[in-house]
């Protein structure tokens, strides 16, 4: 029977807050964060689907681990930029984890949502990778992208972060699922802080099996989809080629793959 357990552990190994093992586990904590605190969500092997909200102020998401132990470091200092400000703060945290039915892992669901990814994440899936972030800066890192945050008329801290390309036209942008998935639909919605922004009017979309797929673009702030049905683990956005307006700026606020894992 698949279960899932949480616990809180500091950055010297010490164990602060626990939770029993079960379908559902919720974990109270009841003071401030310090740095190097890290969240610890545990299954009994790899391969299991956990329905996480590690913040009350962040969307839950589900996901698929493929290690027995996935840790998720609290964010402080710059990390928290492109978080809200009521993310981890204060001294009374809630931090649910539960067992999803199989009704919900086999659902149609937009497969690249995961607020909780960061650079550190190689277990816990979608995960997202860039070959450049602008500056570094985590208000541009790819995270951004999968996060679930759609507000995209500025740019920089929360709710504005977005993956920002550092004026690279190699710039790549990569989803990882962790499995095969059905993808019968790609969702883009792009930043759009006009005049700040520029914006793309074409780009590629790579699939795990090599097979690619061209999309054009309009400059608009709402979400624009593509019907793709192909079976992938990854979606990679490349080749973005911008439009002839003069700003330097074009970014991207979210990626979206709907579609149905093929297990659960």
């Amino acid at each position: 029977m698949p279960h899932v357990s949480l616990k809180i552990v500091s950055a010297d190994g010490y164990t602060i807050t626990t939770t029993d093992s079960g379908e559902v586990a919720t974990l109270v904590h009841t003071r401030e964060y310090q740095e190097g605190d890290r969240i610890i969500i545990s299954v009994p092997a790899p391969g299991q689907h956990v329905i996480l909200q590690l913040d009350e102020a962040m969307l839950p998401a589900l996901v698929y681990l493929t290690e027995r132990e996935v840790e998720y470091f609290i964010p402080f200092g710059e990390k928290t930029i492109p978080l809200s400000p009521k993310a981890f703060a204060g001294n009374r945290h809630v931090v649910t984890a539960r067992v999803p039915s199989g009704d919900e892992i086999n659902a149609i669901r937009n497969l690249a949502l995961n607020p909780y990814d960061s650079h550190e994440n190689e277990h816990m899936f979608p995960h997202s990778s860039a070959n450049v972030e602008t500056r570094g800066e985590s208000v541009f890192a790819s995270r951004n992208a999968i996060d679930g945050v759609y507000a995209n008329l500025s740019h920089g801290a929360w709710p504005y972060q977005s993956w920002g390309i550092n004026q690279n036209p190699k710039a790549e942008f990569t989803v990882d699922f962790g499995t095969p998935c059905q993808v019968s639909r790609v969702g883009i919605t792009l930043r759009a802080d006009f005049p700040h922004d520029n914006y793309w009017v074409k780009a590629t979309l790579v699939f795990s099996d090599g097979s690619e797929h061209v999309v054009d673009f309009v400059k608009t702030p709402q979400p624009q989809f593509f019907d793709v049905d192909v079976v992938t683990s990854s979606i990679t956005l490349k080749d973005m080629i911008t439009s002839d307006e003069p700003s330097p700026f074009p970014a991207l606020t979210q990626l979206e793959a709907w579609g149905t894992e093929l297990r659960g």
